[in-house]
């Protein structure tokens, strides 16, 4: 793969979350959001990730360099005013050799937004594929939305390239009928995007400098824009408020679930058990309903736990069982008996 680095957008006030917690850091299956995003770039071999920090800086730049210390080669550079995701990326740029120098190399930069805590690799990296196979100076991630109120609008020409992408605010009542639409995920040959960035102008319904422009600006001197199309809108979706941030941590568990159920565990009904992201579970254990694991729990095989059972950071011996109880930081032996079932009162 050609050379390759990321950039994360993670600078927002993410104002509709009604939170003093910065917006990346809200909790999904046990985490911080952001390092969602992350994870799905450990697999791509990035030559560094540069994120973009505003609200919280000092909070973010913590969490994240605990927990990816050595994982990913990070950067962090602070937008100090909120000035739109054009002026983010130009302030990520400076983390970059300038690609017009004699010995600088011409690199790609992948660039995604840090709440998108469902963006899997294997679509970030059918993407770089995508443009680097086609050898594009910008590739964009889309998606087509059954509602999608609140997205940029992607235009196509009649020879079905990209022409330019509207923000909602900025759109007429034609494009807002459009359901193909912007996901925030690019892939920018840095030689290019660096000069259509000077390009970008604030004159809009924001008064921001939108990242979405660059793709009008390189079309404009000529350039052909290749898209990959998302198949699932969900995976896309990105988090604004709490109601959105519900739906990707039930997405989420969904997948966690499944994972586990692939490999071997029993779960009488997944749909009432809730297992954070960092949980290992062995196989042949079984999960009846109303079981929660968080943080660091890890459960031997032959184990059943439930109904209704709650450990937090805690090992489990294999050959368990336990109901009816809420435990944390605990060391359980193989074979342990746990049940705090409340009395049964026979009349």
């Amino acid at each position: 793969m050609k050379q390759t680095s990321a950039i994360v957008l993670a600078a927002g006030l993410g104002k509709r979350m009604n939170s003093e917690l910065p917006k990346p850091l809200h909790p999904i299956c046990g985490r911080a959001m952001i390092t969602h995003v992350l994870d799905a770039l450990i697999p791509l071999g990035l030559e560094k990730v540069v994120v973009v920090v505003g609200h919280g800086a000092r909070l973010v730049i913590e969490e994240v360099s605990s927990f990816f210390d050595g994982r990913l080669k990070l950067e962090f550079v602070e937008q100090h005013t909120p000035l739109g995701t054009g002026d983010a990326v130009k302030v990520a740029l400076t983390c970059f050799s300038d690609a017009y120098e004699s010995n600088a190399r011409d690199s790609d930069i992948l660039i995604l937004p840090g709440d998108a805590p469902l963006i899997l690799t294997e679509t970030l990296s059918e993407l770089i594929r995508v443009h680097q196979e086609h050898s594009s100076v910008a590739t964009l991630l889309s998606v087509f939305m059954g509602d999608p109120t609140g997205y940029g609008r992607i235009l196509r020409d009649k020879h079905g390239n990209v022409s330019r992408i509207v923000e909602e605010k900025d759109a007429d009542p034609e494009e807002k009928l459009l359901n193909e639409v912007g996901t925030s995920v690019y892939v920018f040959r840095q030689s290019a995007l660096t000069p259509a960035l000077r390009i970008l102008s604030p004159k809009n319904a924001q008064n921001e400098y939108y990242l979405t422009d660059v793709i009008e600006v390189l079309r404009n001197v000529g350039y052909e824009i290749k898209a990959v199309t998302a198949a699932d809108e969900s995976e896309v979706a990105g988090v604004n408020d709490r109601a959105q941030l519900a739906l990707a941590e039930s997405e989420l568990r969904r997948r966690i679930n499944a994972l586990h159920m692939a490999n071997g565990v029993t779960m009488a009904d997944p749909g009432h058990v809730y297992i954070d992201k960092m949980v290992e579970i062995e196989k042949d254990v079984t999960l009846l309903p109303g079981v929660i694991l968080q943080g660091t729990t890890y459960v031997a095989s032959g184990s059943v736990l439930g109904p209704f059972v709650r450990l937090q950071n805690c090992r489990v011996g294999s050959g368990s069982r336990i109901e009816f109880a809420s435990l944390c930081d605990m060391k359980l032996e193989d074979d342990t008996v746990i049940s705090l079932a409340p009395e049964r009162h026979i009349r």
